[in-house]
Parts: C-alpha cells; structure tokens; sequence
C-alpha cells in the first residue's frame, strides 16, 4: 500500500504509544542480558510539564531508546516527589480558599487533605511524558511517599542516628518565613539587591557624646544586646566598660571590644544582634550576651518588638526609620547594595533564626563521593563542573535536615521527659518506648506518654536514596533487583541540583552499597528564550509544551530540542527549532512515500549507477554510524543528532534516492529496491531514539523482514569496515555533478536534455562514478579527451577540466561577454591577492594560517582565469 497524504502525527502518536504500551515494551525484569538503568529526576508531586523536563526527558528517553536497540536490558524508573514546601503551600492555599486554618486541623486532618490533592494532581506530569514519547517503565512508578519509600527514609535516619552522625542542635539557621520553615544552606539564593544603609545615634549611658551605627536592618534595633568597637580602636578607648541607650528602646547595653570589628569600615561600631545574625551570635556566645528574638515566624514582630508588635517586618522598617528620624536619632542614609537571601522555593526573604533543629555530619560523608567525581569514577559530563563539584564538597557544612511541616517524612524521635536530651530515636513507636523506658530508668512509661517530633524531613533527604529506594534496596539491600540494576548506568538532570541532589545521591550510594549510585551525569543547560531570559511562567516567555506537540508533533519538537543543546550549555529555544524539527520528520515521511510509489519489476536488471550508490551510502552510513558512537560515547546528543539528520537529509534522501530513481513512468529493478528497503530499514533504527513515533509507523508499513516485529526491540545496526576511498570518491563525482548542474542552470539548458560530457583529466582521478555522473547529470555520451574541446562550455573540479558543446543551445555574443566579464573581475582579484602577498610586511605579520588561505585564494583564481580563457577561446574559435 503507498502511504498518501501528509503525515499525520497527532494518529500516529497515539496509534504507536498505545501498541508499545500493549506489548509491554517498556517493561524491564531480571534476565541473563546486561542491564542498562536510569532513574528519572522525580518532578514534584505537583508539577506540570516546562520546556526543563521537555528537553531532560528527551535526552533519557534517546539514551534509552538505543540502549533497547544495543540489546541492553533497559530499565527507565519513572516517579515523583512529594515535595514538602510547595505541596504543603499549595495545600494550605487550597484550604484557605475554602476557609479553613491550618492551625485548626490536626496533623492526621491536614494529612488527609494533602493526600487527597496528591492523588488529585499527582500524576498529571507523568501523563504528560507520555505524550512526548518518554519509554519509562511505568508499571514501576515511585513516589517518595510510598510506603517501601518511607520505610527506606526511617530507617536510614535511625542508623545514621545511631552512627552519631545526626544530631539535634540549638543553632542559627535559615528561616523561611512565608513556608514558616528552616532551609537548608543550598536552599537559599543569593541575590544583589539595592537597600539603603541608615545610619543610627546611640547616646552613651550617662553623657552627651554619641556611638554612629551603620545598619542595613534598622528594625532589629529592639534586639540589640551589645555595641561592639576593636580593642586597638583609640576612638573608642574611653568608653572600655561603659554602656550605650538604644534610640527608642531606651534599653542600655554594653560597649564590648573583639578584634572580630574592621575599624576600616563603615563607622568602626557594630550593633550585635545574637538571635538575627549568624556572625552575631559568635559574638554573642563569646561576650555571654543575651539573646533577644524580635520575630514570630511569620516575620512580624513579637512583644518584644515593643509598639510594631504584630507588624511586617518590611513595614516596621518604614515605620521606624520616620520615629528614629523624629527623635533625631537618624544620621543619614545612603544607597546600599546588599546580598539578600531568599528561600529557592517562595523567593521570600530569609529571616536568620535561633532554633533547635536536626542536622547530619557532612565533612566525613562526602569525602568518598569527592574521591568519586575527582578519580572519575563517577564522570560529570561536561568536565567544567568538576572544579564547582569539588569546591561545594571540600567547603560542605552540616546538613539541616529538620522542617516545620506537616506533609512529608515525620522525624522518628520519640520525647518523653521535660530535658532537651529526652528523647529517643526509633523506627517505630513500639522500639522507641523500649528505648524510652531503658534510657530514663523508668520501667512505668507507657506509649501514651511518648510525644514524636512534629517537624518533617527535608525532601532532599528521601530523593538522595532514589537509584536505591526505588529497588528496595535499603528494606532489602541483597535483593535480586537491586543487585542488578545498581548502580545505574546515566543520570540527567540540571546543573542546579549538582548539589541538592546528585552529590547527596554519590554520598548515600556509597554510605549504603559502597559503590556509586550511577557511573555518568550528563548536566543539561537552561532552557531560554532568544533574549537569553530563562523561560518561566512569570515572564510569559514559556509556551506550552503539549501546545507545541500538538502544533509540530512529538517528534519534530524532540528534535528542536535536541538541535541545539549541549551539554551543561543553555538552549536558546526558538519555535523556528520545532518548524524545522516538524520539517525533518516530513523529509522522512515523503522519502518513504517516494520509495513506496515505485513500481518494481523483478525482470530487469540493476543499473550499474544504482549498484554503485548502494555501495556508497553503505559506506557512508558505516561512517555515520562510527561518528555516532562516539558522540553518543561523549554525551554529545546534539552532535549525534545533527550526524543522524545530515546522514538522512542530504545523503539519503537528497542524493542516493535521487541516484536509484527509476526514469519516470519506469519500474525500478527488484534488486535495487530491496537494497534501499534494508537501507531505509538501517536508517530508521539509527533514526528511532530521536523520532521513535514516525520511524516506527514506517518500519511497520513496510512490513516485518527480519524477526523484530517491532522497531523498538530491534537490533542496532552492526559495525563494519569502512570503505573511506568510495567515499573521497563520491565528493569528486559530486562536485562534477553540482559543475554539470550550474552550467544547465546558468545556460538555461533544459534539465531534461541530454548532453554530451569531455573530461580532460589532467588530475588522473578516479572514473569509478561515471555511470552515477550519466544519470546525475542526464549524460548522453561521457568521453575522455586528450586535449581541450573547441566550441564547448567548460567547468573545472580538482585539476580536471571538463566540456560541455554548446551545439547551439545558447547565444555565443552573450556568452562571450559574460565571460571577459568574469575573467576581468577575477584578473582584478587576483592582482590584489598577489599584491598583499608581495608585501613583506604583511607576509612576515601575518599568522601563518592567513598566509595559507591567501595562497588558496591566489591558487583558485589562477585556476579560474585559466578555465575562462579555455572556454572564450571555445567560443571564440
């Protein structure tokens, strides 16, 4: 049957996902082959598709998709996370639209709430993959609340409890005050912002004379504990021992000294603020000074935050700067640029906070997974982010692990005493009264009388046993699944998460298997827009992925986005990407409806041209095929996109197609069309990663010729010699054909008119292409001559001249001038070409490679004139 219309993609897509879906192609269990494992970045719970996971999930599903065709046992782990912050944010929106608190539900209440808009919005991204094409093994899905999950993240945190790696510790930490919860230090984004510096008066206890303090933070002036200057400061020398008034606090504090002051900067005098700055509460544990927190944790000011009690913390600074001004306690104020740090998930401003939170030992953890990465054990693909890896791992800090939420892993520590030490640490209730009972000496404890941490989890600590979890392997550390698929094979992601994730996944893989969790990482770019603006949906510059699909089909979008997207380097997307993706995929399309309109006669023979063309797209796709493995070898996905794509366009379809077509209205020989079946066949497996929708439509129209009933379990192409002299040939035999095609065109000699063809071949190459030539160029009789063709057209390749006789077919007078035209213009260029060249100023300058390329320029134009002169003393004779 021969294919009719356009391509339709929207049928196709849905035709062939359902068929891979019904054979269970995706599936992957325990067998004799080797296995080939990744394990998806798990979106949150609550996301919806971006142009981010477009482009990630295509590189995944192009590594697995081949790694089907290699023979691999390929085994793609979708799932989700449970994203604490943004989930319990959404949900609490949810509520509060519908006029419910938070804060009047209990924990299990709030729970239900958020599992009902999980199991509600959960699984909305995942559906969307499929639309794509993504070949994950969906009857493995995972979701980092799921009970084995869970289990997994309980008991990991009880041993490293018991290990004395976690601890509990009254610390400053990060405070989000939009999701009321600690961050951990990756968590916060830095970001310059203009603010203004005021300038503040504190009068010393007990005289006229004044202390001029620069803050940024006007309003933690009610937590001020002590006023420090440098001890070498002859300033300040006077008022050792003494004490300053806070401007409208009216509370005196102590002048200190510590050499922690610069006297170069600012006025030499620093408030000390213990409970809001982390340098501060150095200062304040050194000098023993009192802690004075002025923040609820929603950032208003508390009672101690005296008459702005239960104002915005930005507000109060409005407000206080005009009573300070009022009571002339304002010096000035300057413009001030300032790092500020703002929560990675809200973009709320960070409050620095005293509280008693959980942290885990990082310094000893993290050094085998720096040996990892730096012995290349684990490889960062590309390299530059090695240095960035090592920097974050060598500087690690503690891990602040604990959350002020509801929706997540609820932290296994049991309390059951009044002291900061009464608590115990179990996996379940029933192990932790045992504890309880044990630790205190009381034998009487009952589990009523055992209170469980309120706080969560950071999700980050149930996503970095992910390569783990998801095969059990933490319950089950010697199961048969996990002793096969890990470690895995790749790992894609951003380069955002190097630390958040893929670092803290090295470390557990090599805490709980000794060994690491997946052996490359290729680190995709941003997504951005022309302007370079990462896409987002604030900015409005990100359109709709299923939009896109539905416009230029799956296929054409995963090649837009893979046409210009290398490693680590940010994409600039452009929908003229997925035109020309769209474009592609119906390149193919019509190249088969080509191949399948052909009547095929098993009588006649094959043409030797079409013997010969065979024999070089072979060689050439051979050599294609080698490019391949290496760009695939080096993550290079661009690249060996772009080798598919040219292999394909220009090769295939533009030259050897065009080179076995049969004449019109003539069958092809049998011969020759089952050649370019097994071709076409060869190139849709090489094709399938990247337009896994159409290929696998073509490959079933033309019907199953081997074993393989589908193309997504076929083989991959094999390997062999390739013939590199066919190929150097070809590019001669189409230069020849290119020269036989301008002078058609140029002459305006009818494409369907045969012609005659002399070569002088000076240059002694190869005739192994001459039948190709005939057909190409529509050659009547191709002759070799030993001297040049009077009265003939005439066009160079290499050192060979070739004619063409014009017997008529244009107007002499006019060619004539055409070409003393030509030669007058050339001769010009090369006298100025030889000119620069016969300066010895600029020859003994210039680079070498200049140098070179002027010589080729001098050399071409000599060869030129001499063909023009050939071809007027042609005409001229």
């Amino acid at each position: 049957m021969i294919p009719v219309g356009k391509y339709d993609s929207k049928a196709v897509e849905e035709k062939w996902y359902d068929y891979w879906m019904k054979n269970n192609y995706f599936h992957s269990e325990v067998d004799e082959r080797e296995a080939y494992t990744i394990v998806i970045p798990p979106p949150n719970v609550t996301g919806v598709l971006h142009m981010g996971h477009m482009l990630n999930n295509t590189i995944q599903d192009v590594l697995i998709r081949r790694a089907r065709l290699k023979g691999y046992n390929a085994c793609w782990v979708p799932g989700t996370d449970h994203a604490s912050i943004a989930t319990e944010a959404k949900v609490v929106a949810k509520l509060k639209a519908e006029g419910i608190d938070k804060n009047s539900l209990t924990r299990e209440q709030f729970l239900e709430h958020a599992w009902e808009w999980t199991h509600k919005h959960g699984g909305i991204i995942l559906e969307q993959l499929k639309k794509l094409g993504a070949s994950c093994d969906w009857e493995r899905t995972a979701f980092t609340m799921d009970d084995n999950l869970s289990e997994s993240v309980i008991k990991v945190f009880v041993d490293l409890y018991n290990k004395g790696l976690i601890y509990r510790g009254y610390r400053m930490v990060n405070w989000d005050p939009e999701a009321k919860t600690t961050l951990s230090d990756e968590e916060v984004i830095y970001e310059e912002k203009q603010g203004n510096l005021y300038y503040l008066n504190y009068t010393v206890e007990g005289s006229d004379e004044v202390l001029t303090i620069a803050t940024t933070r006007p309003e933690t002036i009610m937590g001020d504990t002590a006023i420090c200057v440098h001890p070498d400061d002859t300033r300040f020398t006077h008022l050792k021992g003494k004490k300053a008034i806070i401007p409208l606090v009216n509370r005196s504090i102590p002048i200190i000294e510590d050499e922690y002051v610069d006297i170069e900067f600012g006025t030499g005098c620093l408030k000390v603020t213990p409970a809001h700055d982390q340098n501060d509460k150095v200062l304040g544990d050194k000098h023993n000074l009192e802690v004075i927190d002025i923040f609820n944790d929603d950032a208003t000011l508390n009672k101690n935050g005296l008459q702005y009690e239960g104002k915005d913390r930005f507000i109060v600074r409005k407000e206080i700067i005009k009573d300070l001004e009022a009571i002339g306690a304002l010096l000035k104020t300057e413009v001030h640029m300032n790092k500020v740090g703002t929560s990675e998930r809200t973009k709320a401003v960070i409050e620095p906070k005293l509280s008693d939170q959980w942290f885990l030992k990082m310094k000893d953890l993290a050094q085998p997974a720096l040996d990892a990465v730096l012995d290349k054990e684990v490889n960062l693909v590309p390299e530059k982010f090695v240095n960035t890896y090592r920097h974050w791992m060598e500087n690690v800090r503690d891990w602040n692990i604990s959350r002020q939420l509801w929706w997540g892993h609820q932290i296994p520590a049991f309390f059951y005493g009044d002291g900061k030490e009464d608590f115990v640490v179990a996996e379940t209730k029933e192990a932790a009264l045992q504890l309880a009972q044990e630790k205190s000496g009381n034998a009487d404890l009952r589990s009523e009388d055992l209170t469980q941490d309120p706080d969560a989890l950071d999700t980050w600590f149930s996503s970095w046993l992910w390569p783990m979890s998801v095969f059990n392997g933490i319950l089950e550390p010697d199961n048969e699944e996990i002793n096969y698929y890990y470690p895995t094979n790749d790992l894609v992601t951003a380069p955002e998460i190097l630390f958040f994730w893929v670092a803290r996944m090295i470390i557990a893989g090599y805490e709980y298997r000794k060994e690491k969790p997946f052996t490359n990482v290729y680190l995709t770019g941003i997504v951005r827009d022309k302007q370079r603006r990462k896409m987002s949906k604030s900015l409005g510059n990100s359109p709709d992925p299923l939009h896109l699909i539905d416009q230029y089909g799956a296929d054409g979008i995963r090649v837009g986005m893979l046409l210009s997207s290398p490693a680590g380097n940010d994409l600039m997307f452009d929908e003229e990407l997925c035109k020309q993706g769209s474009s592609f995929v119906n390149k193919i399309w019509n190249a088969f409806k080509l191949i399948k309109g052909w009547e095929v006669d098993s009588t006649i023979d094959q043409p030797a041209a079409s013997a010969l063309a065979i024999d070089w797209y072979t060689a050439k796709f051979q050599a294609a095929l080698a490019e391949l493995e290496d760009h695939y070898s080096k993550y290079r996905m661009s690249d060996a996109l772009m080798t598919t794509y040219k292999l394909i366009w220009d090769d295939f379809c533009s030259w050897l197609l065009e080179m076995v077509k049969p004449e019109f209205g003539k069958p092809i020989d049998k011969k020759t069309y089952d050649a370019i079946l097994k071709i076409l066949e060869e190139n849709l497996k090489i094709l399938h990663p990247f337009v896994p929708f159409i290929s696998e439509e073509i490959w079933q129209q033309i019907g199953v010729r081997n074993t393989d009933e589908a193309l997504i379990i076929a083989s991959w192409p094999t390997m062999t010699d390739i013939d590199k002299e066919l190929i150097e040939n070809f590019e001669v035999a189409k230069e020849v054909i290119s020269g036989i095609r301008t002078v058609r065109k140029e002459k305006n000699i009818s494409f369907k008119d045969a012609i005659t063809l002399s070569v002088l071949n000076s240059g002694k190459l190869t005739t192994t292409f001459d039948s190709v030539i005939k057909k190409m160029g529509n050659i009547s009789d191709l002759d070799y001559v030993t001297e040049k063709v009077d009265g003939a057209l005439s066009f160079r390749v290499k050192s060979n001249e070739y004619f063409i006789p014009i017997s008529g077919a244009i107007d002499v007078d006019e060619e004539i001038n055409k070409l003393q035209e030509e030669l007058k213009y050339t001769e010009g260029f090369l006298k100025s070409v030889q000119k620069k060249l016969q300066n010895e100023r600029f020859v003994n300058n210039a680079p070498e490679q200049v140098i070179t390329n002027e010589r080729k320029k001098e050399a071409d134009a000599e060869a030129k004139i001499a063909t023009l002169k050939s071809s007027l003393a042609s005409l001229q004779s």
